[in-house]
């Protein structure tokens, strides 16, 4: 079904997955990831109240609630795209694309998670090429940027991986404590000749304007 809301309607399909907009009845059919918490291992990968905090059912409160604002807040100035990501028509993960005056900079930085059982599969490089073709190939940016904790070796893997290059180091909160944040910048010279052939977008046209592109 089309939506009224375009951003809803973007999709990126590649051989292994498709990233749809973030509409409610996928949302809903995501919750029992978020319920069961997405992050179960240590060095714990990011810090997010929904996963470490909050008891159920207010961890899916806290969830939808920020994903429902984030739609609402978009504008040329600042906007977050949330996308399902769909292996075999199942919601396993979220891949977010967000941008702080795109018009101005071009620039775009995304974050992701994908269900426990579902990592070590090669889905998380596969989400993250996804997004920079909407970014480059969809919405003209000129660079992409990326941070993960530094002892988050599967992210950091993933930059590699994709020709991120190493952009300096930040601070970061963990539980409370203090911990090292390692950054990555992607330029679109370096993904030109990485760029893929065999991933589709649809529905971006129809979503620059709500973003402020034309």
């Amino acid at each position: 079904m089309a939506h009224t809301y375009p951003p809803l309607n973007v999709e990126i399909r590649t051989p292994r997955l498709t990233l749809a907009g973030a509409c409610d009845e996928l949302l809903e059919r995501l919750v029992p990831l978020v319920r069961a918490g997405i992050a179960d291992t240590e060095p714990l990968p990011f810090d997010d109240p929904i996963s470490f905090y909050a008891d159920s059912p207010e961890r899916e409160w806290q969830w939808l609630r920020s994903i429902w604002r984030g739609r609402g807040r978009v504008s040329p100035d600042s906007w977050r795209l949330y996308f399902a990501v769909l292996v075999d028509g199942e919601p396993v993960g979220m891949q977010d694309l967000t941008s702080t005056n795109f018009t101005r900079f071009g620039t775009v930085s995304s974050f992701s998670w994908l269900a426990p059982r579902r990592r070590g599969q090669g889905l998380g490089k596969e989400m993250r090429a996804a997004i920079l073709h909407l970014a480059f190939a969809g919405l003209g940016a000129r660079e992409a940027g990326s941070d993960a904790f530094v002892d988050n070796e599967a992210s950091n893997r993933v930059s590699r991986a994709l020709g991120y290059e190493p952009n300096g180091t930040d601070w970061d909160t963990r539980r409370g404590e203090p911990a090292r944040i390692q950054q990555w910048r992607l330029t679109r010279e370096a993904w030109e000749p990485r760029r893929r052939d065999d991933i589709e977008l649809a529905g971006v046209e129809e979503c620059l304007p709500v973003l402020g592109i034309s």
